[in-house]
């Protein structure tokens, strides 16, 4: 056997060895033993692979001639090649030089070779390409597979032909490609397009030897197009590196993915989906975002590992190091070396993360990096993104820190994500802009250094990165009260942020979580007994306080971390006061401190909004603890009880009127009256209102006694009560002025 290296034009006169005689190839057959062109399949893979196929051929004619390999083929006596591997490649050729020689208008007799290539799959795509080539040009001035459709030689019926139809498409991809490229005739004929033919002799061509060849079996994957031009990048830098890369991609990654290969029993997805995630890296690291770009493998490739990238080399000591590290974790599969850092509930050493996130993140990234949720959110979103990079950094200098310190410093990175959702962003079009490039620089010197640079500027959350010095500088001179500390920041509500408790006062790490076993309801009343610990949201009108109920703990946790809300400092000192009051907390003693309250309002006849908002529980509905307050300091009365957590719905309330008639509470106007037949009633922050249905005019006032502060001396709610049968009554037969008059 021998190879030699053709063009699609001179193999036809080139002449090979047969038997005992040399013989002219004079003739390309595709047998029926061979299955269907397929480069022109509409589906997205095979759309993928013809597009850069023929970037390949156009660069090739245009600028730097392309080689396409070995193409097999058995050659008989009579000179008729067919071929064994390289169908789909001859095919696309044949086409694009039929393509060529129509729009260029070459003499027909340079381009008669184009009648001996034949398929004999069908006698329809034998008869097709023979009319293409001696029967029809196209004018050029409509897509050319419409055209030939038009035919009057084109039976309908052809269309459903599978190797047909993939040469229609095939021909308009050509011809969107090359529209605009002129002399390709020419660039052909001077050899910009070659292959090595391998004739194959004295073997028999038998359907045995195809189906050895694989002439009819599976198409390659995605992936394995994927190496082939991971490795055609890499050879084009250096042949060494691509060798070693490959090696490794076929071997020793392999292996390391095995555990977490799918039911097809590979490991193609699992691969790709931490390709992309290092090229994710690449970009943030080049001060990029991923957003708006392509999440095509292909095209990162391209874009990352190719000679198109100046800063190719290290990208690729990025993405060798990247795979490397988890091959070299001292025997243990990469779940189990995770499990030694991350748990679920607090243990030493170890962070917690919410059980709605995997334990195993290397396995969730590889399960999921890139896709999509229902809700259009990531379904490995950035802050996993944050928390994989750390421990990936690790690995990556794993013998220069200890795991005590990385467990410390990985504890600090956890922190300092947990709290900061509005910070964490790689969009340009959020108001936080892309923080990703400043993120992973602040979080790769947290794991190399130990350090916390508050020098890098828009990375993660000032106030937690402040606190997270603090406590290091705390630690320093308090290594005692270590797992104490450790064990506040795990708290469900807390999270990683102690400054509602402060460092100050460290006996109060352990009363924390004791009051907070208690029954909510009765801390969110033994607080509002010492002060209004609400805080103001941000848009100024709305008011967070805690709930009743576990299943909301968002409304504490708000609370418990420093925002843009305002009044944090006051929840500090209100919540500071209760845990000063006892260092094991139980639902009897909180119960003592509320009926305490209660004592001194009712002897003092002083009723502030607190009162009510203790004694009657429809004023702290197992919600979302949103309240609304346009005016708390003047106004104290006028509020909203919320049941959403950021509008207004028909289930919002206005708790003075809840309290005196729940039926005729009008839904219509978000709770904020009572409405009866012909008037409806309002609550005021001194008074409540009869107001005119039609007109809306002030009917009669209800006055409530208050001090000079602006304080009830009476409680408004049961003096109504008592007023409310005889006003129902009163307004009964009311008649509106306006009808009167009209």
């Amino acid at each position: 056997m021998s190879t030699a290296l053709h063009t699609f034009i001179d193999i036809f006169t080139a002449e090979f060895p047969v038997g005992e005689e040399n013989v002219k190839l004079n003739k390309i057959v595709i047998p029926i033993i061979q299955r269907d062109y397929v480069q022109g399949r509409k589906d997205s893979d095979v759309k993928r692979v013809r597009l850069r196929f023929l970037v390949a051929l156009k660069n090739a004619i245009t600028n730097k001639p392309i080689t396409l390999d070995f193409v097999y083929g058995d050659i008989d006596s009579n000179g008729v090649m067919t071929p064994l591997d390289g169908q789909q490649r001859l095919t696309t050729l044949f086409l694009l030089h039929w393509y060529a020689a129509k729009r260029e208008s070459i003499n027909e007799n340079e381009y008669a070779f184009l009648s001996n290539f034949s398929y004999e799959t069908r006698y329809s795509a034998r008869d097709f390409c023979n009319l293409l080539v001696n029967k029809y040009t196209p004018s050029f001035n409509q897509t050319i597979s419409e055209e030939i459709i038009d035919q009057a030689w084109f039976p309908l019926d052809w269309a459903k032909d599978p190797t047909i139809s993939s040469m229609l498409v095939m021909l308009d991809a050509i011809h969107n490609m090359f529209a605009e490229i002129t002399d390709i005739w020419n660039s052909l004929k001077k050899g910009a397009i070659s292959f090595y033919f391998l004739p194959i002799k004295d073997m028999g061509l038998t359907d045995e030897l195809y189906i050895k060849m694989n002439s009819r079996g599976k198409p390659l994957t995605q992936f394995e197009h994927f190496k082939a031009e991971l490795e055609h990048g890499l050879r084009e830098i250096d042949e060494n590196i691509a060798k070693r890369i490959m090696k490794k991609v076929d071997i020793d990654w392999t292996d390391m993915l095995w555990q977490y290969r799918g039911t097809d029993n590979v490991t193609d997805d699992e691969f790709l989906r931490y390709f992309r995630f290092v090229c994710d890296v690449i970009c943030y690291q080049a001060g990029g975002t991923s957003q708006g770009k392509s999440n095509d493998e292909f095209e990162l490739q391209k874009e990352y590992f190719s000679t198109e990238s100046a800063d190719v080399l290290s990208n690729i000591k990025k993405l060798e190091s990247y795979f490397d590290c988890w091959c070299n974790i001292g025997g243990l599969n990469p779940e189990a070396f995770i499990s030694k850092f991350i748990s679920y509930s607090h243990e030493p050493n170890k962070i917690r993360i919410e059980s709605r996130y995997q334990l195993d993140i290397f396995g969730d990234c590889l399960r999921n990096y890139a896709d999509v949720s229902g809700n259009g959110n990531r379904s490995f979103p950035l802050n996993r993104i944050i928390l994989l990079f750390a421990i990936v950094t690790y690995l990556q200098h794993k013998e220069e820190i200890t795991e005590i310190d990385f467990s410390r410093r990985l504890r600090i990175v956890n922190n300092l994500v947990q709290n900061s959702e509005d910070e964490i962003s790689d969009s340009e079009h959020r108001t936080s802009g892309n923080r990703m490039p400043a993120i992973l620089r602040q979080v790769e010197e947290i794991i190399v250094t130990g350090n916390i640079n508050l020098a890098i500027e828009k990375s993660l959350n000032t106030n937690q990165l402040e606190e997270e010095v603090a406590k290091n500088e705390w630690l320093e001179n308090h290594p005692e009260m270590t797992e104490a500390l450790f064990e506040l920041e795990d708290h469900d509500l807390l999270q990683g942020q102690i400054s509602v408790i402060g460092l100050d006062n460290p006996e109060y790490f352990s009363r924390f979580p004791s009051l907070f076993n208690c029954e909510w309801d009765l801390i969110d009343c033994a607080l509002m007994s010492i002060g209004q610990y609400g805080q103001r949201e941000k848009n100024g009108w709305r008011y967070q306080l805690g709930t009743s109920s576990q299943r909301n703990a968002k409304a504490w946790r708000t609370l418990f971390h420093r925002s843009a809300n305002s009044g944090f400092e006051e929840t500090k000192r209100i919540l500071t006061t209760l845990l000063s009051k006892k260092e094991t907390f139980d639902n009897a003693f909180l119960k003592d401190i509320v009926s305490e309250f209660f004592g001194q309002p009712e002897t003092d006849s002083m009723f502030d909004v607190r009162y009510y908002y203790i004694k009657y529980p429809y004023f702290r509905p197992d919600s979302y603890g949103k309240y609304t307050w346009y005016d708390y300091a003047a106004k104290p009365y006028e509020l909203s009880v919320m049941l959403t957590e950021t509008k207004w719905s028909e289930n919002t309330y206005q708790p003075f009127l809840k309290g005196i008639d729940d039926i005729n509470l009008s839904r219509d106007d978000y709770g904020q009256c009572i409405k009866l037949d012909s008037v409806y009633i309002e609550s005021s922050n001194d008074s409540y209102l009869i107001k005119d249905n039609l007109t809306g005019e002030t009917i009669e006032r209800i006055e409530i006694s208050q001090n000079e502060n602006g304080v009830d001396i009476e409680n408004r709610i049961e003096k109504f009560k008592r007023e409310y049968p005889i006003i129902k009554a009163k307004y009964q037969n009311y008649v509106s002025n306006y009808v009167s008059q009209n």
